[in-house]
């Protein structure tokens, strides 16, 4: 079996990429400390795969235990690197906790890689390093724009990290994948987004206020230079985002000479945050109270995707659409009752 790392395996994103890692034939070994995940996950993860995945309770900023991991679980085939912070607003008021987790776990795992040999890895960043482009859809030869907020310059720094190791070892093999909105679950509402605390991400918090957990909705502007006043953002079912970790590790083990490659992961259509709304209610039956409030600092009116590029090379193409993510994330918020 090919092992391939999956750091903050237990949180949104990782769980699905791990069970679609497992179906794919890899073996993957989660760690994760659960600061921004809960133990249940990886039962989730076990009923969709069939067995326990290995886990391992770890910081990505503790060299010594990464060390133990290393040792007794390599060789790894690869890498998948979630672990991070990712609450834009919480990066404002704490950036030196964001800079120390998010780029400190990193530089930590690649002297990891090099001492161990291993050669793969993949990335999770965001399309928030273009910021507001100039033109939409946003492809990546759109240039990185001056972040909106420490968190969003921690992904620019990671992505230059790893340019920079690249072209060091010419025998590193490197995918930075640039998300743009995930949303949904797993169809079989075992795992999906589990946020701590009050959500920071629309979705979630739509599912939290139709099922009486908050008691209503803001839109946050609805005077943007967009159909109907509100931000547009494009929003990827996560099961399309999780295989499509599992394509950029089976190009790389192709790829010669190794290479630092980005690729978008978006469906190529922007979605209106009051669309979002609408289309929930319509797909879901249920009552969902929300007001419009004044903009948020940091939100660019509207950004999505040029996939062209992860179907022309990697074969991947998002196949979920908004309508089906919003009902399986309504279902998996009803299985948490």
């Amino acid at each position: 079996m090919r092992k391939v790392l999956v750091t903050g395996g237990a949180g949104y994103i990782g769980s699905h990429t791990v069970v679609e890692l497992a179906a794919a034939g890899y073996e993957p070994v989660i760690v994760d400390d659960l600061r921004n995940s809960e133990e249940r996950v990886l039962d989730g993860i076990a009923s969709i795969i069939g067995r326990r995945a290995t886990f391992h309770r770890v910081d990505c900023n503790d060299g010594d235990a990464m060390e133990k991991v290393f040792a007794t679980e390599g060789p790894f085939h690869g890498v998948v690197h979630f672990a991070a912070y990712k609450a834009v607003g919480e990066s404002v008021a704490q950036p030196l906790m964001y800079y120390a987790n998010n780029i400190g776990s990193l530089i930590v795992l690649l002297r990891l890689m090099r001492r161990h040999d291993v050669k793969r890895i993949v990335l999770s960043s965001s399309c928030t390093v273009y910021g507001q482009p100039e033109k939409l859809p946003v492809d990546e030869s759109a240039p990185d724009r001056r972040a909106n907020s420490p968190y969003g310059f921690t992904k620019m720094v990671c992505e230059q990290m790893l340019r920079d190791v690249a072209q060091a070892d010419p025998t590193m093999a490197v995918v930075l994948l640039r998300y743009f909105n995930p949303i949904g679950a797993h169809p079989s509402a075992a795992i999906g987004e589990l946020p701590l605390g009050v959500p920071n991400n629309l979705v979630p918090f739509i599912t939290q206020t139709a099922a009486g957990l908050r008691e209503k909705l803001t839109v946050y502007g609805d005077d943007y230079d967009t159909p109907d006043g509100s931000c547009i953002r494009d929003y990827i079912h996560v099961v399309d985002l999780a295989q499509a970790h599992v394509k950029a590790l089976g190009w790389l083990e192709h790829r010669q000479p190794p290479t630092c490659e980005v690729f978008n992961l978006g469906t190529g259509h922007g979605s209106s945050v009051l669309e979002v709304v609408k289309t929930f209610i319509a797909e879901t039956g249920a009552k969902l109270p929300y007001s419009v409030g004044p903009r948020r600092e940091g939100d660019v009116a509207a950004v999505y995707a040029d996939a062209t590029k992860a179907h022309e090379v990697l074969g991947w193409e998002a196949k979920l659409d908004l309508r089906q993510a919003l009902r399986d994330a309504w279902r998996w918020q009803e299985g948490l009752k």
